[in-house]
């Protein structure tokens, strides 16, 4: 059990590291996107941010269960994950109250940092993907799939 509680620590890990630079040229290059195994990799060298997915069976389900890019707005996805990751934060600080094996890390989620569609959409679908598979409820409806 320790043992699968340790590899949930490997298995969820978020990176969104953002820094603003003042001398930045804004390029119109779509973000690179990878999954190897079950790993999802996003990166955007222009904005300097990285999002790692790291989950056995994410993969699979994103291919599988989850609804075709563009089926919801950016706006949407953008409200629900910083809704999803809000209480995803919060939950990381009450170690005591819910599983600290779950909420290993906080996610850096800015909702004023636009990180574009394909992020939003990964986010968006790891939260529901995870809510269904460790029976945890982030807040609001959760789509079933």
């Amino acid at each position: 059990m320790k043992k699968i509680l340790y590899t949930l620590v490997l298995l969820f890990l978020i990176i969104a590291c953002s820094t603003a630079s003042k001398n930045a040229v804004a390029t119109n290059s779509a973000p690179k996107s990878n999954s190897v195994n079950d790993t999802v990799r996003i990166a955007n060298d222009s904005l300097e941010y990285e999002v790692i997915i790291i989950d056995n069976g994410f993969s699979n389900w994103l291919a599988s269960m989850a609804l075709p890019r563009n089926y919801h707005s950016l706006s949407y996805l953008e409200n629900k994950n910083y809704l999803y990751v809000t209480e995803w934060n919060n939950r990381v600080l009450q170690p005591q109250r819910y599983n600290p094996n779950l909420y290993e890390m906080t996610i850096d989620y800015r909702p004023n940092i636009h990180y574009g569609y394909e992020v939003n959409y990964l986010i968006y679908n790891y939260m529901i993907y995870f809510q269904n598979t460790y029976k945890q409820k982030l807040g609001g409806y959760v789509p079933i799939r």
